[in-house]
């Protein structure tokens, strides 16, 4: 009997990579990680019904572990924003952003 392949591992990782990638976007990327978790978990659920017909199993695992990775990294920078924002406030921190944003402009010219 010939093994088969699970499904979604390549898009497993593709969005576990992903979300580590832009997780500095503000912590958008906790949304690639936890669609890639719950792909792994499934594709883990389907696995362990029947063992023996699949082969690519340590792809899944992988792929979870990528996607927790993402989702941890997520989780510290959305905290890191709330923390930012909650001790400085909005108002400073947009002043603050236009000034350098300013000042990049002005070197470039």
């Amino acid at each position: 009997m010939e093994n088969k392949k699970l499904p979604n591992s390549a898009f497993i990782y593709v969005l576990a990579i992903l979300s580590c990638i832009i997780c500095c976007l503000g912590g958008f990327g906790i949304i690639p990680a936890i669609g890639a978790y719950f792909l792994a978990i499934k594709s883990e659920e389907v696995y362990k019904m029947n063992p023996e017909a699949y082969d690519n199993y340590t792809a899944i695992k992988k792929g979870k572990i990528i996607a927790m990775v993402g989702i941890i990294l997520n989780i510290i920078v959305i905290g890191i924003t709330i923390w930012t924002l909650s001790t400085i406030g909005w108002d400073a921190w947009s002043e603050e952003f236009v000034r350098k944003w300013n000042e990049g402009l002005e070197q470039g010219m």
